[in-house]
């Protein structure tokens, strides 16, 4: 350690212990909005933003937006075309598809959300403790995580799903499980590259105890990359909702999501094609804006990283 470096060490141990996590904190706060101000000039990741808002406040209007009630059944009006009276047109049972993808919309975000939680719920804490304090439990850990990821995902979720019944909340939860290994590995990799930062080694020579280093230091260092880590699982939770739905193992009738309405829509391919478009297209632009909001993330913290590291 040089000579400037042991006496900024000096002085943060001196410090109470009260004021000893300030300058770690004002550090983090600074280098986080800094972060910020790249985003918000990233006219991609503002307008993916744009779009996850609106996505966020359909969900959260579906009852209001939706114009008929989407499980309301008519014969008479089956596989009718797009018009003024039904905009996206009618499903084989005559039900108004506009109302059933607003509610769709609603049902695979909220099941994203869900299985993205458990996989945070689980994997952040494992990645935490394994990465701070290494050693037997996190060669155990990591060994299991590594058998976890050989095995072929579509094959775990179905034996999940065989296991505890199917059903959207069910097949979130067979993804969540899938998803516990990205999480865990970026989780781990940060802090083992932050426990040995200088702050670290010097709020354990002031006292603090290892859980309140790992949560008010280590986790506020790991949120950044956890951030667009959880973006792309979220992602790749929809499209895997949509084909669990798809082959019968999520969401059941008479529920709306993306991807058993592109079930139904197959069934009625070759005479109402029309109806294969709508969740098509909420799919690939909900995945899209995913996407490109955790390369904008992405983006700007490694700028933040190179200008850090001159």
């Amino acid at each position: 350690m040089t000579i400037p470096e042991l006496e900024k060490f000096e002085v943060v141990v001196n410090r109470p212990d009260s004021q000893t996590d300030a300058p770690v904190e004002s550090k983090s706060w600074f280098q986080r909005s800094r972060v910020l101000r790249r985003l918000l000039a990233d006219k991609v990741a503002m307008a993916a933003v744009g779009v996850i808002t609106l996505l966020i406040a359909v969900t959260v209007c579906a009852d209001w937006l939706a114009p008929q009630d989407p499980n309301k059944a008519s014969i008479a009006d089956r596989l009718e075309p797009p018009s003024s009276a039904h905009w996206l047109g009618t499903d084989e049972l005559g039900r108004d598809v506009l109302s059933r993808l607003i509610v769709a919309t609603r049902l695979d975000l909220l099941a994203s959300f869900e299985a993205v939680g458990i996989a945070l719920a689980i994997g952040v804490p494992l990645g935490l403790l394994a990465g701070y304090f290494g050693g037997v439990g996190d060669a155990v850990t990591s060994r299991v995580i590594d058998a976890l990821m050989t095995l072929p995902p579509l094959i775990l979720a179905v034996v999940i799903i065989g296991i505890l019944g199917p059903g959207l909340t069910t097949a979130m939860l067979a993804i969540g499980i899938l998803i516990i290994p990205s999480i865990y590995r970026v989780v781990r990799a940060s802090t083992q590259s932050t426990r040995s930062e200088l702050y670290i080694e010097s709020a354990r020579a002031a006292g603090c105890g290892h859980g309140r280093i790992i949560f008010r230091h280590v986790l506020p260092a790991v949120s950044a990359p956890l951030l667009v880590q959880a973006s792309f699982a979220a992602s790749a939770a929809i499209v895997a909702e949509a084909s669990l739905s798809y082959l019968g193992l999520g969401a059941r009738a008479p529920q709306a999501t993306w991807g058993l309405m592109l079930k139904e829509a197959a069934s009625s391919l070759a005479t109402s094609s029309y109806l294969l478009f709508p969740p098509a297209i909420m799919i690939s632009v909900t995945i899209l804006a995913l996407s490109l909001l955790g390369d904008g993330l992405r983006d700007a913290m490694g700028r933040q990283n190179k200008e850090g590291g001159k």
